[in-house]
């Protein structure tokens, strides 16, 4: 009797030990934060996800009442930032502030990446989508992209094309519309949008297609002449400018995406805290406001949408580096 008694007692205590074990497993969730988190920020200061990073950093910081504080670490198109953040513990005070070009166009230009930007991460939420912008010099004699399309064709390996480095969408985006165009263009690696933008406005270079923040003061000013956005359709955000395939290059389309994301295996009700309350954020009308702004639109999802959004820019990105010949360095 006492032996049966001592093995209803141990089921008993296992018993337990597991119900308290399940009710304690979401407290880390609910704990969570209790110290400040970093958002690392894979692109120079002044570039696109730089800006949308300051903007749901302060928001974040609201809504969880600890500090997110961004990290720029450019570099190789954003593979310097990715790997911090695949490499750093998955406890959710490491988060990065992805791009379509660390996480996608990266994968189809390099060949060895020291991160998996799929298998290596957790997908909070996809934050907004973006186009790039083509841009000349006021002073270029083009007043269309058809304009440019024909100059390029009648200069072969005379223009030149800036972006914010290899392995970014602006680089890509360059080499879709060589292909498209048919046109021997070369292309000009800068560290960051923002100093491309400054390369086509010193006259360094001839050309460049590039994310809309950091370019769009400068249009507004006059210092740029925009020829037409890389999206299928406007932008809300200039939406007297015509897209590139409208405007002389049909069948052009080459948009960006911008998303938090944390280390692969961060514990799931933290992943979904940090997406209920980011989702929140974006449906707020100032924050709507703050990335129009920037030149971004609003979208906001669930982790599974934001991974299918990854996987089809892949595929996509991959194909074209396959058409262009691109190549990383």
């Amino acid at each position: 009797m006492n032996r049966m008694n001592g093995r209803k007692n141990s089921r008993g205590w296992c018993g337990g030990m597991l119900a308290a074990l399940l009710i304690a497993a979401p407290a880390w969730g609910q704990q969570y934060p209790s110290k400040p988190i970093r958002m690392v920020v894979p692109s120079a200061p002044g570039s696109g996800p730089d800006l949308i990073a300051r903007v749901v950093a302060q928001k974040l910081t609201e809504a969880l009442g600890r500090s997110v504080v961004t990290d720029p670490r450019p570099g190789a198109g954003g593979s310097l930032g990715a790997e911090i953040v695949a490499k750093a513990p998955p406890d959710g005070y490491t988060l990065i502030m992805g791009s379509a070009g660390s996480h996608s166009v990266n994968t189809a230009l390099y060949p060895k990446l020291p991160y998996d930007a799929v298998k290596d991460f957790a997908p909070i939420s996809l934050v907004s989508t973006a186009p790039n912008i083509l841009i000349v010099h006021p002073s270029l004699p083009v007043k269309t992209v058809k304009d440019l399309v024909a100059l390029a064709k009648a200069k072969p390996g005379e223009l030149t094309f800036g972006s914010g480095g290899n392995g970014s969408t602006a680089h890509l985006s360059g080499e879709l519309f060589r292909v498209l165009a048919k046109a021997n263009m070369v292309h000009v690696p800068f560290k960051g949008a923002p100093a491309a933008a400054i390369g086509v406005m010193t006259g360094e270079i001839s050309m460049g297609i590039i994310n809309l923040p950091p370019a769009l003061p400068h249009v507004r000013s006059g210092k740029l002449k925009a020829l037409g956005v890389s999206t299928d359709k406007r932008s809300s955000a200039v939406p007297e400018i015509p897209t590139i395939a409208e405007a002389g290059l049909p069948g052009y389309e080459a948009g960006t995406w911008y998303g938090l994301l944390a280390p692969a295996g961060t514990p799931n009700d933290i992943v979904m805290r940090l997406n209920a309350e980011l989702v929140k954020g974006l449906r707020s009308e100032d924050m709507k406001k703050r990335i129009a702004a920037e030149g971004g639109d609003i979208v906001g999802s669930t982790p599974e949408e934001f991974t299918a959004v990854i996987k089809r820019d892949i595929e996509k990105w991959t194909r074209v580096v396959a058409a262009s010949g691109a190549k990383a360095n």
